[in-house]
Formats: C-alpha cells, sequence, structure tokens
C-alpha cells in the first residue's frame, strides 16, 4: 500500500495540532541522548525542529546557519553543548514546553 502524506508533514501537522504531541516528541529527543542514544536522540531532535520552529527561523534565534544546524543534528554531526543548549532553547520555545531535569533513585 502507498503512503499518502510523508512521515514529515505528518509529524508535522500532528505537532500543530496537539501540545501533548509536541512535548512528547521534544522529550523523547531529550531522554534518548541522555540514555546514551545519541544518534537516535539527534534523529528525534531534527524531526522537532521540522515540526515546530523549522531549520530557518533556528537558525535566526542560535546564530548559526540553517545548513549547519542540519549537518550538527545529521548522522555524522557532533553539535557543541553550547550549540545542542541554543537549539533545545529554541525548540522549547517554540513548542510551548520548559523541560526540566529531576533526579531518581
Amino acid at each position: 500500500m502507498a503512503l499518502t502524506r510523508s512521515f514529515k508533514e505528518t509529524i508535522k501537522a500532528r505537532a500543530d495540532s496537539d501540545p501533548a504531541f509536541r512535548a512528547a516528541l521534544l522529550t523523547e529527543a531529550v531522554d534518548l541522548m541522555l540514555a546514551g542514544e545519541v544518534e537516535t536522540g539527534k534523529a528525534v531532535l531534527r524531526d522537532c525542529v521540522n515540526a515546530t520552529i523549522g531549520f530557518e527561523r533556528l537558525a535566526q534565534e542560535t546564530g548559526s546557519s540553517s545548513k549547519s544546524l542540519m549537518r550538527m543534528l545529521g548522522p555524522a554531526g557532533n553539535p557543541t553543548a553550547g550549540n545542542l543548549f541554543a537549539i533545545l532553547r529554541s525548540v522549547q520555545k517554540a513548542a510551548g514546553v520548559n523541560l526540566a531535569v529531576t533526579t531518581t533513585g
């Protein structure tokens, strides 16, 4: 069976209409990175950027070029902590999400 919508379009449509989905997408990206699944976390974060703020606006807010940001979140990307936190700050704002760190144990 052929797909009628692209994955990116589906994610964007859902993120536009569902604040809980936006929060879950961003939370999952960060949880994956913290668990050591950095490549998968970057991929989910890239989907989150595409679904919320977009790379052009993200570039304006972070002061990095959109191509550079796309490379950072690509499979071979290696963003610095400063760049990663700048991305997270902007995506949180765009998604209407405020992440916080808690401890368990």
